[in-house]
């Protein structure tokens, strides 16, 4: 046999088996999770923590010296105690001065009052009729005056004897002192607060400073109760930093209706600085970045394909797309880890 003839044979079967023509192609079908892209809400928002303050918070002392006596609670039915609500002009605390109040001398004061009024009441009637002089009339108008003042000076220093909550609220701490003793002027009696509406001073990174504006909304969460959200608006922001930290110092009002957030909890807020209505909005765990740009997959007739994104608000979970999707696309959101465009995808179900 012909040598070069058998180097031929020889050579073919190599060149059969290397020939891209005759292999068996296996087409695999990668198997993903896909979702229907539809229009929603997105917020960008900036989140920030700090400790929440009464609105109203008084503390209360006692203005004279005196007996101490604490009030009974008509709601209980029993002294006023920590936790107590209390309403505005409701009677917490006396303090029994029996020489204080003779020395104020009310009934004999209110009875000069009495008197006065009824003179300078008659002297008008008389002037009316030519009876009395206009000299006469100003004498009793104004002792009638003096009266007055005499006998609303008494109620003040009346009401110095007591102590009363200057709004709705509860008794946050209420020193305890024996019924009976004497307490000095001075005397710290009873802090009440009214946290229905409270506010949290917050230190906002510096380069934020021209997103944060007054009257922006703000979502309010305290951690051990995460299921109630409430809502707050920012109603102070400072337009310096702070040299040391450059920071920025901003102040959130928070509505506390119910009152579920307690004064002195840690809470975190997120201040909302943008949003858009009826817009594509994805996962943002999904976008790929590779070279600057942005993308995802979508299935079109059991093919994945890859789309170039250009995206717009985003938080920490979600990302708007401004072009490269289109609503009720199929979007792949597990398994595109190791797609490439072309692939043939099975969808999960």
């Amino acid at each position: 046999m012909n040598r070069t003839l058998i180097a031929v044979c020889l050579v073919l079967p190599f060149i059969a088996c290397s020939n891209p023509d005759t292999r068996f192609e296996t087409d695999v079908e990668v198997p993903v999770s896909v979702e229907e892209v539809g229009l929603k809400t997105i917020e960008e928002f900036v989140e920030t923590t700090g400790t929440i303050n009464a609105t109203k918070d008084v503390t209360l002392s006692s203005e004279s010296a005196g007996y101490y006596r604490l009030e009974k609670n008509p709601a209980t039915n029993r002294p006023f105690a920590l936790g107590d609500f209390v309403k505005k002009g409701q009677v917490i605390i006396y303090i029994d001065n029996p020489e204080q109040e003779n020395s104020i001398k009310i009934d004999s004061v209110k009875l000069s009052l009495e008197i006065s009024k009824n003179e300078y009441e008659k002297q008008q009637s008389l002037y009316d009729k030519g009876g009395v002089t206009l000299r006469e009339l100003r004498d009793a108008e104004r002792s009638y005056i003096d009266a007055k003042y005499s006998y609303d000076n008494a109620l003040i220093q009346l009401e110095k004897l007591k102590i009363v909550s200057p709004f709705d609220g509860v008794i946050v701490n209420i020193p305890y002192y024996t019924p009976g003793v004497k307490v000095a002027s001075g005397s710290e009696m009873v802090r009440i607060m009214n946290y229905q509406s409270l506010n949290m001073d917050v230190n906002l990174p510096g380069n934020l400073l021209g997103k944060i504006a007054v009257g922006q909304p703000v979502r309010v969460m305290n951690y051990t109760i995460p299921d109630k959200i409430l809502e707050g608006r920012l109603t102070q922001v400072s337009p310096a930093l702070e040299t040391e930290t450059r920071t920025f110092k901003a102040t959130v009002d928070i509505e506390n209706p119910d009152w579920i957030l307690r004064p002195g909890m840690f809470v975190k807020a997120s201040i909302i600085t943008a949003g858009s209505d009826s817009t594509i909005v994805i996962p943002k765990d999904i976008v790929m970045m590779r070279r600057n740009t942005k993308s995802v997959f979508v299935v079109e007739r059991g093919i994945a394909q890859q789309r170039m994104l250009k995206t717009g608000l985003e938080n920490p979970d979600e990302v708007q797309v401004t072009d490269g999707l289109a609503v009720n696309e199929r979007l792949v959101v597990k398994g595109f880890e190791t797609l490439r465009s072309g692939s043939k995808v099975k969808i999960n179900q």
